[in-house]
């Protein structure tokens, strides 16, 4: 990063210091004469044309749901500030989940922005404060290089932000006369902010983390059913994601000519991730060979080899911040071997029973269980397993999954693995519910160096991931247009 930051010698004081300035080796003063210079000959500010967000009226639903849980309760919903990376580089920013679930604002967050609820008798009133375009008059404008918007972009007027929303918008500046008095009885998303965090533990009566864990906890809950918006735009990144993997297939031969072909499959589908929506929902798994066998492979530094499989877990973030989670295993050479067939087929059959209890009503464990009944009865036909296929499903057994060690599904939505801070009797042991959405991803793994299984299996992995959402009346693959069937694959490999 070739460029030196505008911080004057004198230490230009902002509305956020930031302990990232490098006065060491950025020496430009900063004259009376440039501040009058810098502070004119703006054009005019631009004139407000903003229109409600779809996503709106489906956030103040999700308010009113979790205000029906604190009542008397002031709630604190920070989107977080910035992440330093490294001494004054920052990674990528991303708001906070609540933040976005209750608010509908996804990518284009401002940092820093809060969603307070003051209660007013059961319900709450919503208050959204966030930083609104700086004057061209102010320090900050060109001299922060954390906040200001000669550094970072113009920011969106307050006005805009309560329109795109349907909240009432205040400045961030207002946020501790406002507030302060609120918080003596209140529960806050803690790892939001750390600072806001610490203000409030010191304001509130005791020291009680309580309620802050019952709010994330009530929000996780909630996100276990989508609403149609979720799942429409959940539906929009698994079709980015179809798009991602078909720049994957298209770049086989190229990434087959590198020494570091892994990156080449991870550098594409990066790029449809960033033309096709925000980003990707997570570090890309590009599995080649052998490395199919690490679960959560995403070093990435390999070749990707003829005769090999390529296992790709990836899955485009879309602006909203609604991600897929997808993965195929595909044959390198374009056909697979008959041990590799053999093996994938095993693990479609797996998916596809798993698939097959899916309906309102079924537990959400049972999807796992019948994917591993499949796993342990083709291991155990393949002579692998040390005992009987019985004594291997009992619970004190599990030889079997020594082939596949991880769970078969995850709540998918705003996070990759979403609705982390659920109840497990709300998560792995709840009733399944049409709106509900999450992957089946069974595999078989067998590792390089595992001697319980023929020389010419090891090295040998397959995953298959699908998207799934619960119907009135049964399941639908969101992610069935993307090839899944030996045949179908094959023919995507060759272009036919």
């Amino acid at each position: 990063m070739a460029l030196l930051h505008a911080t004057c010698q004198t230490g230009v004081v902002t509305d956020q210091e930031h302990p990232r300035s490098p006065e060491n080796r950025s020496t430009t003063p900063i004259s009376e004469a440039f501040r009058d210079f810098i502070s004119t000959g703006w054009g005019p500010e631009p004139t407000p044309s903003a229109h409600p967000l779809p996503q709106a009226r489906f956030a103040s639903a999700r308010r009113e749901r979790v205000s029906r849980e604190f009542p008397g309760v002031t709630l604190v919903i920070p989107a977080g500030e910035t992440q330093t990376r490294s001494n004054d580089t920052e990674y990528p920013y991303r708001p906070h989940t609540a933040f976005v679930y209750l608010t509908g604002w996804g990518s284009d967050t401002v940092p820093g922005s809060i969603l307070l609820g003051i209660p007013k008798g059961t319900a709450h009133d919503w208050v959204l404060f966030t930083r609104p375009p700086a004057p061209r008059t102010s320090d900050e404008f060109y001299a922060n290089p954390s906040i200001g918007e000669f550094w970072t972009g113009r920011r969106p007027g307050l006005d805009d932000v309560g329109t795109w929303l349907g909240l009432e918008t205040k400045d961030r500046e207002d946020w501790a006369g406002e507030a302060m008095p609120l918080l003596a009885n209140s529960a806050v998303i803690r790892e939001a902010e750390g600072a806001l965090t610490d203000t409030i533990d010191s304001l509130r009566h005791a020291d009680d983390q309580t309620g802050d864990d019952t709010l994330a906890r009530v929000i996780s809950e909630l996100r276990l059913v989508k609403d149609e918006w979720e799942i429409a735009q959940l539906t929009t990144a698994i079709h980015a994601t179809h798009q991602g993997f078909s720049r994957i297939v298209a770049a086989l031969p190229e990434a087959s000519a590198h020494p570091r072909g892994e990156r080449i499959i991870e550098g594409v589908f990066h790029q449809a991730a960033r033309l096709e929506g925000n980003d990707t929902g997570y570090g890309t798994i590009a599995a080649s060979g052998p490395h199919a066998c690490i679960l959560h492979w995403v070093t990435n530094d390999g070749p990707v080899t003829p005769g090999h499989l390529l296992l790709v877990d990836a899955g485009i973030e879309l602006d909203s911040l609604y991600t897929a989670d997808i993965t195929r295993t595909i044959p390198v050479s374009g056909r697979f071997s008959p041990l590799q067939r053999q093996i994938y087929e095993a693990v479609l059959d797996a998916a596809d029973q798993a698939f097959a209890v899916v309906k309102p009503g079924a537990l959400f464990r049972d999807i796992h269980e019948a994917a591993m009944r499949v796993i342990a009865g083709y291991v155990h036909e393949w002579g692998f397993l040390p005992v009987s296929l019985e004594e291997s499903l009992a619970t004190e057994g599990q030889h079997h999954r020594r082939y596949m060690i991880h769970g078969t599904s995850h709540h998918l939505g705003l996070d990759v693995h979403d609705c982390a801070k659920a109840r497990r009797e709300m998560y792995m042991d709840k009733e399944l519910e049409p709106g509900m959405v999450f992957t089946i991803e069974p595999g078989l793994y067998f590792q390089p160096d595992d001697h319980t299984v023929p020389a010419e299996w090891r090295g040998i992995g397959v995953r298959i991931e699908d998207n799934i959402v619960v119907t009135e009346d049964g399941a639908e693959n969101l992610s069935r247009d993307i090839p899944r069937t030996v045949d179908e694959v094959e023919n995507w490999v060759s272009g036919r």
